[in-house]
């Protein structure tokens, strides 16, 4: 993915790279014991999924609650949400980063 990210998965990084989000320094196709996380934030503990037309609920479930129990925050946004409203999706990440 990291080769070949989807058109979903460039746009957020193009927004999420180089600390344009409030400072926070986000990392892309990041491995997290026996995954890979889409976009981390490592000084919060905040993992951002971008969720395609592909998403398994179940596996991700059972990934989401591994990767809680290693202090990470999972915050799961569907292609659909990051692509209409963006601004959305800042809020929800900024929102965390102050609870943490």
């Amino acid at each position: 993915m990291r080769r070949n990210p989807s058109a979903t998965e460039r746009r957020l990084w193009k927004l999420l790279r180089d600390r344009k989000l409030e400072g926070l320094k986000f990392r892309r196709q990041v491995p997290i014991g026996r995954y890979f996380a889409d976009f981390v934030c490592l000084s919060h503990r905040i993992i951002v999924e971008a969720d395609g037309p592909l998403y398994d609920e179940e596996h991700d479930a059972k990934r989401d609650a591994w990767l809680s129990g290693q202090k990470f925050l999972v915050l799961r946004f569907p292609n659909t949400v990051i692509e209409g409203d963006p601004n959305v999706v800042f809020a929800v990440i900024l929102a965390a980063a102050e609870k943490r």
